[in-house]
């Protein structure tokens, strides 16, 4: 006898949007999340007054999120509350130079002008390849399966624009940016968003290059802090019914017959259930939750090649001054070749990276009420291995910190150390003990072209029957748009193979 019809594991975006399509759908469906708190990597924290992101930082593509209320037969704006941001990016320079790209194309297009006319042409270009690329192709996938190449086939057959697009697949992101833009610094300004799938532009997929477009459509921030976007997701859940127990850590999945049937916690209690959801990491549910033993040969050896994605330390800091920044992302950086050698000289190396990239976060820019009055809160994130190869994270803490500050200073000339009323890092092991992100992998696995779509763990298990997969390490991998897009396919094929 089953206690639930649907046991979902995480309360991430993924497993949020499948509950909710779930309990919209009828079934009686418990949500098992092993924190106090909603969201995983799109989550925010409170300390001393300060409210700080962890993960996400913005909102990009947010037609998914609209997409995922329609299917509830709800509207986004009665559940999460959107800032428009404006301008989109600043940018910092070793040479001291700063400029910033506003939302507007147009104004965009003045700003590269004046560091590079040549390719103020390039972007007029880029823009209208870019509007086609997100719009009419790769933002059409967002929420349709793609695990098989049959999927892949049947999307392209019912979107011709898709396959217009797909050479974009097979080149990577740096020969994309290369093929528009000449003029070094421009460049650079549009490699940051590679990290956002966790690679360097010289491994990337090309078709992420457009991400530098989409944002011109529009980003946006939720008033409270990215919690409020789970937070909104979790509210309609639970209208529908769902229940969710907070810090409930989930042990193992029971499997019996080759088949899904509840989940065991850390303390022994089980629940039964007709279908198991994971949203955890897909190597730690194979592996870990499962267990080599319920799992045919093929199948272990396959997730363990599957390789994480990389980690990304992020540091909080509480300002009692306005910072000396301009947008709600400053990009702190210095050439395309020093964004690679993040990847290439430092993260393979097991070395912190010393090129000077960092990406500041800027949210009460946006909010003031995410800090006290006159204050504001800054996340600093960059790119770094779990294992370092003199050292480990519990040694490195202060001294991370504290070169970070100083790269602040020393490169980019920001001032921020005499201004600081709270200081707070997650490393990657903090990421790995709070969010249970194997080796601090926070885009889950890594997400190059031969580990993307059809070619990572399927949403619908191939060797447990009823279980269900959602979140970073399935779909199109890791972020707010994409984890969505997954809770989103992976509650139609629950609704079609049960409904």
């Amino acid at each position: 006898m089953s206690d639930y019809d649907a046991i979902v594991i995480g309360a991430g975006l993924g497993g949020l949007s499948a509950a909710s399509i779930l309990a919209k759908n009828g079934f009686k469906t418990l949500i098992c999340e092993n924190t106090s708190w909603v969201g995983g990597c799109c989550s925010s924290m409170d300390y001393d007054g300060y409210t700080f992101d962890i993960g996400a930082s913005i909102v990009e593509l947010s037609f998914v999120i609209d997409n995922l209320f329609a299917k509830l037969g709800r509207k986004t704006s009665d559940y999460i509350d959107f800032i428009p941001v404006d301008p989109i990016y600043g940018f910092v320079t070793e040479d001291g130079q700063k400029f910033s790209y506003p939302v507007s194309i147009e104004g965009t297009r003045e700003v590269i002008a004046k560091l590079s006319p040549e390719d103020a042409e390039a972007w007029d270009r880029f823009a209208k390849v870019g509007s086609e690329a997100i719009n009419l192709a790769f933002g059409q996938v967002m929420a349709e399966s793609m695990m098989s190449f049959t999927d892949a086939i049947k999307s392209t057959l019912s979107n011709p624009k898709l396959a217009k697009y797909l050479p974009y697949m097979v080149k990577n992101f740096e020969s994309v940016l290369c093929s528009f833009f000449k003029n070094d610094k421009i460049r650079a300004s549009m490699s940051l968003q590679s990290y956002f799938i966790g690679l360097p532009p010289a491994l990337c997929p090309g078709y992420v290059a457009f991400l530098a477009y989409s944002e011109h459509e529009g980003i946006f921030y939720p008033r409270g802090g990215m919690i409020q976007i789970p937070k909104g997701i979790a509210r309609a859940f639970e209208e529908f019914g769902g229940e969710i127990k907070f810090n409930t850590r989930v042990k193992k999945v029971l499997v019996e017959g080759g088949q899904a049937i509840g989940v065991e916690l850390e303390d022994g209690t089980q629940i039964r259930s007709r279908l198991v959801v994971s949203n955890v990491n897909a190597k730690t549910l194979y592996l870990d939750m499962i267990g080599r033993e319920n799992l045919p040969g093929w199948a272990v050896r396959t997730m363990e090649n599957f390789p994480l994605s990389i980690p990304a330390p992020m540091i909080m800091l509480g300002l009692d001054t306005k910072p000396d920044l301009e947008a709600h992302h400053t990009f702190c950086y210095s050439t395309l070749e020093k964004m690679n050698s993040i990847w290439f000289d430092d993260y393979l190396n097991n070395r912190i990276p010393v090129a000077g990239f960092m990406l500041i976060s800027w949210p009460s820019h946006a909010d003031p009420s995410l800090a006290p009055a006159g204050h504001h809160c800054l996340n600093l994130v960059s790119f770094c291995p779990y294992e370092l190869a003199d050292s480990d994270w519990n040694k490195m803490r202060e001294p991370y910190l504290e070169a970070s500050l100083d790269a602040m200073e020393e490169k980019f000339h920001l001032n921020l150390r005499d201004h600081i009323t709270v200081a707070k890092l997650h490393t990657p092991y903090d990421l790995e003990n709070i969010l249970l992100l194997p080796r601090g992998a926070v885009y889950g696995l890594q997400n190059d072209l031969f580990c993307t779509a059809m070619f990572r763990p399927r949403m619908k298990s191939r060797v447990i029957k009823n279980l269900y997969l959602s979140g970073a390490s399935v779909h199109l991998g890791g972020g707010v748009p994409t984890t969505i897009g997954s809770g989103i396919v992976a509650g139609g094929i629950i609704e079609k193979d049960f409904g």
